[in-house]
């Protein structure tokens, strides 16, 4: 059997020091009067009082105190304080777990919601509206790309016209000294880009008529 702790007189007699201690946590009127002390361990004390804080009716303050061997009462340590319930004090009710809450009525209520979503879930769709949404979805991009290719391709056949037309008012103008080399070669870098672009303006319209 576990021997009793022997109480400490200077930690029993730390009355006011424990009243102290409270003032961090609670305010003077709060703090009512003393209910005594008990030893907890080998130099540890805690003091009580009682409670007027609003609401904590029934309910004690608690300051537990210690010290060290051959300390004197200036030299003591505070090592806890709060307060505790009482046996006839106002406590919360127990918890209750939410689904144990609910009324028989709501429970039946969020049952048939529920099973009526599975059910909607489960009705297979109209499957010529699935393909009807789906190629309206695969149309739309494919009329904004087409429309794309044709506005490149107008624009391609237009530089085309106008370079052919420069190229007969060229060719009917009077002979002149040879052109030089700088004016061929920005010659030859306009009919590659023309080529170039007639075969991308060929390639879209291939791909269009594949899709």
């Amino acid at each position: 059997m576990a021997r009793k702790p022997k109480m400490d007189t200077i930690l029993a007699d730390a009355v006011d020091a424990a009243r102290q201690s409270l003032a961090n946590i609670a305010a003077d009127a709060e703090i009512g009067e003393y209910l005594g002390a008990t030893a907890e361990g080998e130099r540890l004390v805690t003091h009580r009082f009682i409670s007027h804080k609003k609401g904590y009716q029934g309910w004690t303050w608690f300051a537990t105190l210690a010290r060290v061997p051959r300390a004197k009462a200036k030299d003591l340590t505070v090592c806890e304080v709060g307060i505790i319930a009482g046996e006839g004090s106002l406590l919360a009710p127990a918890w209750v777990p939410w689904a144990e809450r609910l009324a028989k009525e709501e429970i039946e209520a969020a049952e048939a919601a529920q099973s009526a979503k599975d059910v909607t879930d489960d009705e297979p769709q109209d499957p010529e509206q699935g393909e009807d949404a789906q190629k309206q979805s695969e149309a739309a991009p494919s009329e904004s790309v087409a429309a794309q290719i044709d506005a490149e391709t107008e624009q391609g056949e237009a530089e085309t016209a106008t370079e052919d037309e420069s190229e007969s008012d060229e060719s009917q103008e009077p002979l002149q000294a040879p052109k030089s080399p700088a004016r061929r070669q920005v010659r030859r870098r306009r009919t590659a880009q023309r080529t170039a672009a007639r075969r991308r303006a060929a390639q879209r319209n291939r791909a269009r008529k594949e899709s």
